[in-house]
């Protein structure tokens, strides 16, 4: 048994001599110290000796555990000191070197129109619609029948809007005008809300089309409601955001869901009035339509034309940030072209 003992502390202290690495001393003290280990093993069977063998051999065990102990702890520190100071070595910072750059992302040029207009009209009084009266996945009824848009309309052509396979009447939406009937369907004059984003039309892409743009839709009910209070919001609205007071005209137009109705230019931008490429030598460039809301469209919400009157006005997105920062493609918009993007 004294033999067995001094074999195991002679194959101990050589392996702790021959380690490489903390991984080895690991390996060493699993071997030689765990539970079980051959050493732990003889002191588990001292119950079988006699007493005087259990003194002898009990004492030699201890004795050459505590031993392999001490050196795998001494061996140990030196390996570690060693692997550290290499890891130190290999790892450290030259502190004369540039400090690396992380870019930090920013809103979307259109991200940014859209919530500039919105806090425009809440200045004014209009709250943001929510997400579930604005869906992108419509029906023809919220998207054309409501809005006093009848069967036989061109817009109801599979050429104009995206019908889906979901079922006959679910298109995904050519306008955001239908957030109005959600918003009157829900909630009771006085109603002054404002409703930003998605559409989809067929439409060939070019420099001025897309397929998919974005819209902001307003709407304003209340009880003696006149064309004045519409041109003085759209007025007061392109004043702020041009950052200036900029001529306006209101041109006679038409649309279903609005009488009377009108586009509303704004005198160029580039030429102040005088004639350039940028509006075809009119002086003028068009920004949005609006109308006082017809009144079969307020008697399909059951809102009695009588007693209320409102105005409704829509947007593009895509062409008021074109106008204000003079970006001539509205491809630009979506090709994720960094360069493009960080400008703004």
């Amino acid at each position: 048994m004294q033999q067995t003992l001094e074999n195991i502390r002679e194959k101990a202290l050589a392996a702790i001599q021959n380690a490489q690495n903390t991984d080895n001393i690991e390996d060493v003290k699993i071997e030689f110290l765990s539970r079980k280990s051959e050493l732990n093993n003889i002191k588990k069977n001292l119950k079988d000796l006699s007493n005087e063998d259990k003194r002898i051999i009990g004492s030699l065990a201890n004795k050459i555990a505590h031993e392999i102990e001490e050196k795998i702890n001494e061996k140990y520190q030196q390996l570690y000191q060693k692997e550290l100071n290499e890891k130190l070595e290999k790892e450290r910072i030259d502190i004369t070197l540039p400090g690396s750059y992380t870019p930090y992302g920013k809103e979307h040029l259109l991200t940014q129109t859209i919530n500039e207009i919105v806090e425009i009209f809440n200045g004014m009084g209009f709250s943001l619609v929510h997400n579930e009266n604005s869906p992108e996945v419509e029906t023809e009824y919220f998207n054309f029948d409501m809005l006093n848009i009848p069967k036989d309309h061109p817009a109801r052509d599979m050429q104009d809007t995206f019908y889906t396979k979901v079922a006959p009447n679910v298109i995904l939406r050519s306008q955001t005008s239908g957030a109005q009937i959600h918003e009157m369907l829900t909630q009771k004059p006085p109603i002054r809300v404002v409703a930003p984003g998605r559409v989809y039309r067929c439409e060939a892409v070019s420099a001025r089309k897309n397929n998919l743009f974005h819209q902001i839709e307003g709407l304003l009910v209340d009880k003696d409601i006149t064309f004045a209070d519409l041109k003085g919001v759209m007025n007061e609205f392109i004043r702020i955001y041009f950052g200036s007071a900029r001529p306006t005209r209101f041109r006679n137009s038409f649309f279903p869901f609005t009488e009377p109705s009108a586009e509303i230019d704004v005198q160029c931008i580039m030429c102040h009035g005088k004639g350039c490429r940028v509006c075809s030598g009119t002086g003028w460039l068009e920004i949005l339509g609006a109308g006082m809301v017809d009144p079969n469209v307020l008697r399909n919400v059951e809102i009695d034309p009588e007693i209320y009157s409102g105005f409704a006005f829509g947007m593009g997105v895509e062409r008021l940030a074109m106008l204000k920062w003079a970006v001539d493609d509205i491809r630009l918009f979506f090709n994720n072209d960094v360069r493009f993007l960080k400008q703004f």
